[in-house]
């Protein structure tokens, strides 16, 4: 992947609907080849599709965090299971090292992060969890709009 290609899947990342005749013009190059690079892009599998990107996916709530967790034996799958119920854990990752888990956590309120991890520790097979806060995102491969308005 050169650059050219780089600069086309940043374009397309901000706005994955964006004309052909759009992108050419901001890549300073023609149709047919911004046309041939988003098809080979694809059958490489470097690009795997387009998707619309809802509000509700980019409004996170005021207070995120990452815990990480240290589970039990083999309960990886239960506690996987368990933590997939939590409508507060936006993604949850397995990991290598101390940590058999990395959970992706947003709420409304530190008090409502400080209920929602005391429910994860009570979740059977979780031996530890240390959770850290975000700050702040100041780069992030995701699909992000603008600053919406409540």
């Amino acid at each position: 992947m050169d650059d050219f290609d780089q600069r086309l899947i940043t374009l397309l990342r901000h706005d994955g609907r964006r004309s052909v005749s759009d992108l050419a013009l901001e890549l300073a190059a023609s149709r047919a080849t911004v046309r041939a690079r988003m098809q080979r892009l694809e059958h490489t599998g470097d690009v795997v599709g387009y998707t619309v990107v809802l509000k509700a996916d980019v409004v996170s709530a005021p207070v995120r965090g990452i815990t990480l967790i240290e589970v039990e034996g083999r309960a990886k799958d239960r506690v996987v299971d368990a933590l997939s119920g939590f409508a507060e854990v936006t993604a949850i990752h397995t990991t290598s090292g101390k940590w058999d888990l990395v959970t992706e956590l947003s709420t409304e309120s530190l008090t409502a992060l400080d209920t929602l991890l005391h429910r994860i520790r009570l979740v059977a097979g979780i031996v530890a969890s240390e959770t850290h806060l975000l700050l702040a995102t100041p780069r992030s491969s995701q699909a992000r709009l603008g600053p919406t308005s409540s």
